[in-house]
């Protein structure tokens, strides 16, 4: 594996420096050098996130204006502790509450929990709203235990932009969840990925076969099967999220596809006419499309495709003015 690292196990430090010389309006917070934050503070509800590394530009590349106002970074593939996320709670407080936004994994859960908890003695009011867009994770019956990934770009940019508005904390959790409930996504993967730590894939796909619903860190998905063509795969992909979804009517719907890391923008662009096609093929309406690398796996081969089921309130928070500092249009 060649990459451009100086020590592989401080990767993560150097990226962080890396991004805050980049970007002028983000800071490492001088109480843990572990969280990013805006250096201009707004009296509004705070809205943070955090989680591990290598899912670039997620999480450190959505602080911004009208969006997350601070995050919490953690190792590759590993959860930030307790103390980071609480430093980003207290970074992003300004009196009105935070909204701490982040994907369903069991180290976030348990930390970010453990950070409420502290950050009552510091007498700051956290409440918090899981993504769960996943549905190759868990059974639809049981849709809770789901973990989050791409999708957690709507929970972020509609929280953000109603804390934005002027909403309070208890709005701002509302419309976050509520987008949640309405996203589902799942992930095909092609080749796999290497931690640069390690050196070596930290799990196998064998040439000519895919990964259907794979997880963002490399989890067995549903089924393991010979590689389709994309117009095959999106369709797959397509189905299986309305599916889920079991809609009773045609819907206004957002699309997103998602690169995982080494997957070439061609090669999107090919899953999302296809998508795209069969969701106007069923009498859907597509209002919001977005093709590009939001949420990563370091190096993965694959992509994410993500649906959101919007409705008015969804549809104009994600048209409102948000800076995601790491998806900058120069």
């Amino acid at each position: 594996m060649q990459i451009f690292v100086n020590n592989p196990d401080f990767i993560v430090e150097d990226m962080l420096k890396g991004f805050a010389a980049a970007h002028p309006e983000v800071m490492l917070s001088p109480l843990n050098e572990r969280v990013v934050t805006l250096k201009e503070k707004k009296e509004k509800v705070g809205v943070i996130t955090g989680g591990g590394s290598g899912h670039e530009p997620a999480f450190l590349g959505y602080v911004g204006e009208g969006m997350l106002d601070a995050v919490a970074i953690g190792e590759i593939f590993a959860s930030p502790p307790a103390q980071a996320f609480l430093d980003a709670m207290i970074e992003a407080d300004n009196g009105r509450g935070v909204a701490c936004l982040f994907g369903n994994y069991a180290g976030d859960n348990m930390n970010v929990k453990m950070a409420i908890q502290m950050a009552e003695d510091e007498d700051i009011e956290v409440k918090y709203v899981v993504a769960t867009d996943d549905i190759a994770s868990s059974p639809k019956e049981t849709r809770e235990k789901r973990h989050g990934i791409a999708g957690g770009y709507f929970m972020w940019k509609v929280g953000g932009a109603k804390a934005a508005s002027g909403a309070t904390l208890d709005e701002v959790i509302e419309v976050a969840q509520k987008v949640v409930d309405r996203t589902r996504s799942i992930c095909v993967g092609i080749s796999p990925c290497t931690i640069p730590a390690v050196g070596t894939p930290n799990f196998l796909i064998d040439e000519g076969t895919m990964e259907f619903g794979i997880g963002h860190h490399g989890e067995t998905g549903i089924e393991n099967k010979a590689l389709g063509t994309a117009n095959e795969i999106a369709r797959e992909m397509t189905e299986a999220i309305l599916t889920d979804f079991d809609f009773d009517e045609n819907r206004n719907l957002a699309v997103m596809i998602s690169g995982l890391g080494s997957t070439m923008l061609m090669e999107q662009y090919v899953i999302c006419g296809q998508v795209l096609a069969i969701l106007k093929e069923q009498g859907h309406q597509v209002e919001r499309v977005y093709v590009g690398n939001f949420v990563t796996s370091l190096d993965m081969g694959g992509l994410s495709l993500t649906i959101v089921d919007l409705d008015e309130e969804i549809t104009q928070l994600l048209e409102a003015d948000g800076q995601a500092t790491g998806l900058k249009n120069y």
